[in-house]
């Protein structure tokens, strides 16, 4: 099997930051995928800026909205990299498992494509993460379990994200081991295992949450990221 390789990020553009300097030989294959978020249209705007003259840019559309129609998920086997947006993490796993997103997904990964996600598409990836899909923080344990443990996006950047991640994986609700992540913050994963954490502000980070709740900061793998980078 491949080296497999995923980014997961915490908010913002950390991730596409990550994205490029994966693929920044040649005119890579970038496929975004929104459904998290509906398909947002705007969403898909600024990701085809962020990439513009950098990769031949893809989009999975699975709702057939204007102006795109509805994408055969099979296009993704043939993307260097794939970056998931954020938006609601339980209906992207829903409508991801429908189209058979979920397997080809695996698939992707296993012929060597780059894996990465912002938000729901950093929880997605884990067996299990803190989401607000329903409304109010709760555990959700449906995830593709292509990472083990849980994820917590917005660590530090929305109320209540740290508490109860920390008192789920205290109490058995979410497994373990728990990764939370910063808002401008991305972990890097090869193999399943987080080789660094890059950010765009040094306050920003990544943290290993243990059985017994605390939290322990991946200083050691963090690199930040230039200005230039992720202006």
């Amino acid at each position: 099997m491949a080296s497999q390789r995923r980014s997961a990020d915490g908010r913002r553009s950390t991730s596409a930051d990550v994205c490029r300097r994966s693929v920044s030989s040649g005119l890579p294959h970038v496929c975004f995928v929104p459904t998290a978020s509906g398909d947002s249209r705007d969403y898909t705007e600024r990701f085809e800026a962020a990439f513009e003259g950098r990769a031949q840019t893809h989009v999975l559309s699975l709702f057939g909205q204007s102006p795109r129609d509805y994408q055969d998920p099979s296009m993704l086997l043939d993307m260097d990299l794939i970056y998931v947006g954020g938006g609601s993490t339980a209906n992207l796993l829903s409508l991801w498992r429908r189209h058979g997103v979920d397997e080809l997904m695996k698939k992707a990964a296993a012929g060597g494509t780059i894996l990465a996600g912002i938000s729901a598409g950093a929880n997605c990836w884990f067996r299990a993460s803190s989401t607000d899909s329903f409304g109010p923080l709760a555990p959700l344990n449906d995830g593709l379990g292509f990472l083990q443990g849980s994820a917590c996006p917005h660590l530090h950047g929305e109320p209540g994200r740290e508490e109860s991640f920390r008192g789920w994986i205290a109490d058995g609700s979410l497994p373990g081991p728990g990764t939370a992540i910063d808002d401008h913050a991305a972990v890097v994963y090869v193999d399943g295992v987080a080789t660094s954490v890059m950010v765009e502000a040094a306050r920003a980070t990544a943290y290993i949450v243990e059985p017994d709740g605390n939290l322990c900061e991946l200083d050691e793998h963090k690199h930040v990221l230039p200005a230039s980078e992720h202006d």
